[in-house]
This record gives C-alpha cells, structure tokens and sequence, in this order.
C-alpha cells in the first residue's frame, strides 16, 4: 500500500513540475508579435532569420540586420545600400534560433543555400491566422523594406569581429 502511494505522489509531484515547467516556457518562448510582417509563417519563437539572398541575418529581438562588411560582422537597422532592391517581403528567410549564427556563418550558408532564390514562402503579412492579428494593420508592405536611408543617418552599425 505504501508504494502505491507512494508512486502515486511521485506521479503527481513529476506532472506538477513538467506542467509549472511547460508554463514558464510558453510564458517567456513566445515572440509572435516581436517577427517583422515579412517574416514567414509557422513559428511561435524566432531568434534569427538567415536570408540566403543576402547572406545575411535578421536578429528578431533587436529588430536589426547583421551582416558582414569590411571583416567585420555589422548590426545594423537597415540592409546596406547595395541590397537597396532587395525585397525581404519575397524573398526566402530561413528560421535559426541558435545564439550569434553567424559565428557559423560557413556552416550555415553551406546548410540553407538552396533556399537562395526560392520565392514561395507564405509570410506573416499574408496570413489570416488569428495568432498573427497583431500584423493585420501594418504598414501592408508600402515601407521601405528594411532598407538603408542613405543621407538620414539611420544606419546603426556595430562592428563585431567575428
């Protein structure tokens, strides 16, 4: 009688914890509302997104491109101005939730590459999944596309040797 009850607490005190656990995660791992309108659909948590086309990075949480210019790694608001034609809302981005992907960057180009110049990904903006509301009245991709301001001094960039 006593390992019944005592498998029994144990049971219970294991489902407590897995489901205090499984709350804190969906608490703090959402970040829906953090991906930009031209991110793609199907993804509650993202940290980077690789976009092949450019080989470069978009990092969610700070809203801001990393890409690689003069040896160095560059955070920056917008695209560099040689990427002004690029458009994010069609072009392929690649989820990667792995810290500083581009300390990989030769593993990750070599892993995603054919993905470049794929244009048949469903996007935030486009979808009328209720978990996406928050994107609905944007600006409908009349922006500038994240791309760099030349002459308004917008571009942020940090260099990080990487």
């Amino acid at each position: 009688m006593k390992k019944i009850i005592f498998t029994a607490v144990l049971l219970v005190s294991c489902l407590s914890f897995k489901l205090a656990g499984a709350q804190v995660h969906i608490s703090l791992g959402l970040n829906i509302g953090a991906q930009p309108e031209w991110g793609p659909v199907g993804y509650d948590h993202v940290d980077y997104y690789y976009i092949p086309d450019v080989d470069a990075y978009y990092d969610v949480p700070a809203h801001q491109y990393v890409y690689y210019r003069n040896n160095v790694w560059v955070h920056g608001a917008y695209l560099p101005g040689r990427y002004r034609n690029y458009d994010v809302y069609h072009g392929y981005k690649v989820v990667v939730n792995q810290p500083n992907p581009w300390m990989h960057h030769a593993d990750v180009r070599a892993r995603y590459a054919n993905f470049r110049g794929r244009r048949d990904q469903v996007i935030i903006r486009d979808s009328h999944d209720q978990k996406y509301r928050n994107h609905w009245h944007g600006d409908r991709g009349h922006g500038n596309g994240g791309h760099e301001d030349h002459g308004r001094g917008h571009d942020r960039d940090h260099g990080h040797r990487g």
